[in-house]
């Protein structure tokens, strides 16, 4: 493979300088500026009208005017009715795209209105990323080859004249900038394919002869894709790939198996938080360091206390405010006329100069059925220290409530393993238990004595089970993800009776 002329040495002079900037400059005052303009920009619309946008100065005076939503808060009053042709609502002009996603825990299609704006500030976010590469290691080649986004088609489905809906990563590589596309991989015709499997194929057979240096994706199809690659190469086509940019899902279950994969070029990986919604933080140091705040970006973020999210009148931090080591859930503003919109996640900062995170999960990945309030990354943290410490590796995993009819309520974990070999059900479910019991207080007290809840089971899947279960939903490949987490115990019921059929077929 012969590389392009790589112009990695000129950028590397302005990725120091933006990275400079994003860790020393004023970040409260640069966020009070970004408020200021979003809602000059959505004064006029119908949404800034009834919310006196022009009445309002101060961020105080802002969060007192604007309460704080969900997208269902936001749909049923302000989008659903004009559906799909959002003309000044709560942007100004017509919104021209749609994302499609799946909420993972309800099962709900969600259309999450992506403006133009939004779209240059994922680009923008997505420089950062680069220039935090670039700046940290001094040979970086990484524009002498093309970055490969493993994401979704490129079809879109027009819903209105002006007005199409897809998958984020679609729209993303359809409407990336022009002077990019040279830098960029897969080819149109490749970014087109629907169907998931066809996809990788090409995928596969179109990377030969390319120089891959960035490779972007969700850990989980990333996986299947490097598989797939090993089998149909003699030699390692992905020789001179230096980062892996992964988001999404949490790492920890994957990084084990990743490793042989990334050390035969000396890859490095790179967290990021991208959101329909907009792009929220990077890793801008080492893996364990946490991840970067995209205040610089075009959002305004505020921060409630998980624990008041449900109040009438939460505590509303920003980054004047915030403080670490507390579980927030994220609040976002931002140019596609999202205001005050609870994204979903949940965050804890290291650091607040700058303002440094890491995820800890979902608000609606949070299992508390029983009161035992599990997050995202206890669950994590238990059930893969579990298979791995019965020698095996995490490929999925699925947890929801059971609530009988009589007597206490558990939790059921459905396990798929990387690779069939002879676990033990009940032992691994001793693990989990006993891992959750120290890393959660609630949890360990409502297991005492099996009074408020009894130990959990765990049923093991068949490797490729999860993925033939999105394969059914038609939700296969690209930013598609397994739901952990479903807190729901109607929609568990169903899912358990899916995933039982599918192991026992």
């Amino acid at each position: 493979m012969t590389r392009q002329l790589d112009p990695t040495p000129l950028v590397r002079p302005f990725a120091r300088r933006r990275l400079h900037h994003l860790r020393t400059a004023n970040a409260v005052k640069r966020q009070a500026a970004i408020l200021r303009h979003l809602r000059g920009k959505a004064g006029t619309t119908r949404f800034g009208r009834a919310h006196g946008f022009w009445d309002v100065e101060k961020v105080a005076e802002y969060q007192k005017a604007v309460p704080i939503r969900t997208y269902e808060d936001f749909w049923e009053e302000w989008w659903r009715p004009e559906f799909p042709v959002l003309q000044d609502v709560s942007w100004p002009g017509k919104v021209p795209f749609f994302c499609v996603t799946s909420g993972t825990s309800s099962g709900t299609t969600k259309y999450i209105p992506l403006t133009r704006e939004t779209l240059k500030q994922n680009h923008r976010v997505a420089l950062d990323v680069v220039a935090a590469h670039v700046a940290t290691y001094p040979e970086s080649a990484l524009f002498g080859g093309r970055s490969f986004v493993l994401g979704g088609s490129t079809a879109l489905v027009e819903e209105a004249p002006g007005v199409r809906s897809g998958d984020l990563s679609g729209i993303v590589a359809k409407t990336e900038p022009w002077w990019m596309r040279p830098f960029t991989f897969p080819p149109p015709a490749v970014s087109l394919i629907d169907d998931w499997d066809a996809k990788l194929d090409a995928l596969v057979e179109a990377v030969g002869d390319k120089t891959i240096t960035s490779l972007a994706g969700v850990p989980s199809w990333t996986l299947i894709l490097f598989d797939r690659l090993e089998r149909a190469y003699d030699r390692w086509p992905l020789e001179e790939l230096e980062l892996f940019v992964h988001g999404g899902i949490a790492w920890a279950p994957y990084a084990k198996r990743f490793a042989p994969y990334l050390a035969r070029s000396g890859a490095v990986t790179r967290e990021v938080y991208p959101a329909s919604e907009g792009f929220v933080a990077f890793a801008d140091r080492g893996p364990d360091d946490g991840l970067l705040l995209a205040w610089d970006s075009g959002l305004f973020f505020e921060f409630v206390p998980v624990e008041e999210l449900d109040d009438l009148e939460p505590t509303r931090h920003w980054l004047a405010t915030i403080e670490p080591d507390v579980e927030y859930a994220v609040v976002v503003s931002g140019p596609s006329g999202l205001f005050s919109y609870v994204l979903g996640d949940t965050v804890r900062f290291l650091e607040t100069r700058p303002p440094r995170l890491v995820i800890t999960g979902r608000t609606a990945y949070m299992l508390s059925a029983f009161g035992e309030h599990l997050i995202q990354t206890e669950l994590d943290r238990a059930v893969t220290d579990a298979v791995e410490g019965a020698g095996g590796a995490v490929n999925e995993y699925v947890v929801g409530p059971v609530l009988p009819a009589h007597g206490v309520g558990h939790h059921v974990v459905y396990v798929e393993p990387a690779e069939r070999r002879d676990l033990d059900a009940a032992a691994l479910a001793r693990a989990i238990d006993a891992g959750l019991a120290r890393l959660n207080d609630d949890y360990r007290a409502h297991r005492k004595d099996d009074v408020g809840m009894g130990a959990p089971e765990v049923r093991l899947l068949p490797p490729g089970t999860c993925a033939e279960w999105l394969r059914r939903q038609g939700k296969l490949g690209g930013q598609h993800k397994v739901p952990r987490v479903v807190a729901d115990p109607d929609r568990f019921e169903g899912v358990m009776a899916e995933l039982d059929a599918l192991a026992a077929g």
